[in-house]
């Protein structure tokens, strides 16, 4: 009962405060906060409590590495926007993730590769987002909109979880950056807001998800060493210091755009 409560509270907790905090300060910043771990964080968490550590630092391996495929989500989505709408760009770009990750799947990276392919992608990723296209009008937020991307992120979460064990850690890990946060985020903003506040969204996204790779590699390579706690604590004070050297670096590009 306790890691249901964990599963369906915590990532429904993160994407509110994300999406409260994307419509306070514009799309960049709460693609920035979602490209934080907001749901594969609480999915490693269950799976190091239900699986055990040598589980979990296996599973964040595949993470680190799964991290192109969501390059290749955000990139796709953000081309598709062009000319689709919402829900073609939301098939083309989990397709695009789905098959970048059969391919991952039968790769063979070191950790230390995953990490610096992972990197790679992502920076060639932000060039093919671009931040200073004008906002199409919003439309009213319906009073039911958080309320269903909370209950969408829980949902999946929870399916992950449960087929983690029959997955085995490498392609539990690869299917975990699945773009939970990322496209509930990017869908809704592309709905109500249009094509560039969506884009910019990926943007602010790719750009929080170095952070995502700081964290996930301190997991890989101490949770077995050093445990649960520490690990933890020491992954997520590195996910912040990298995260605020990207809000820095949107900020800059902002100004640079305007």
């Amino acid at each position: 009962m306790e890691l249901l409560a964990i599963k369906v509270g915590l990532p429904a907790l993160l994407i509110g405060a994300a999406s409260l905090a994307g419509r306070r300060w514009g799309s960049a910043v709460g693609g920035w906060l979602v490209g934080l771990p907001l749901t594969s964080g609480p999915v490693i968490l269950l799976l190091t409590l239900e699986y055990g550590g040598a589980f979990a630092a296996h599973a964040a391996h595949g993470i680190v590495l799964g991290l192109i495929s969501t390059a290749a989500f955000a990139v796709t989505y953000a081309l598709a926007a062009r000319r689709l709408s919402w829900p073609w760009c939301w098939a083309l770009s989990w397709t695009a993730f789905a098959a970048c990750t059969a391919v991952l799947n039968v790769a063979t990276f070191s950790l230390t590769g995953s990490f610096l392919a992972a990197l790679a992608a992502l920076a060639l990723a932000l060039p093919l987002l671009p931040a200073g296209e004008a906002p199409g009008p919003a439309v009213a937020v319906s009073p039911w909109e958080t309320p269903l991307r909370v209950l969408v992120a829980a949902v999946i979460v929870v399916a992950l979880t449960s087929v983690a064990g029959g997955l085995g850690p490498r392609l539990s890990g690869l299917i975990t950056p699945l773009p939970v946060a990322g496209t509930i985020m990017t869908v809704f903003t592309h709905r109500l807001e249009g094509a560039p506040s969506s884009v910019r969204l990926l943007r602010g996204f790719i750009a929080g998800n170095f952070a995502f790779a700081a964290f996930f590699l301190v997991i890989a390579t101490r949770l077995v060493a050093w445990g649960l706690v520490p690990t933890f604590g020491i992954a997520i004070l590195a996910a912040c210091v990298v995260q605020g050297a990207a809000l820095l670096l949107l900020r800059f590009q902002s100004r640079g755009a305007a």
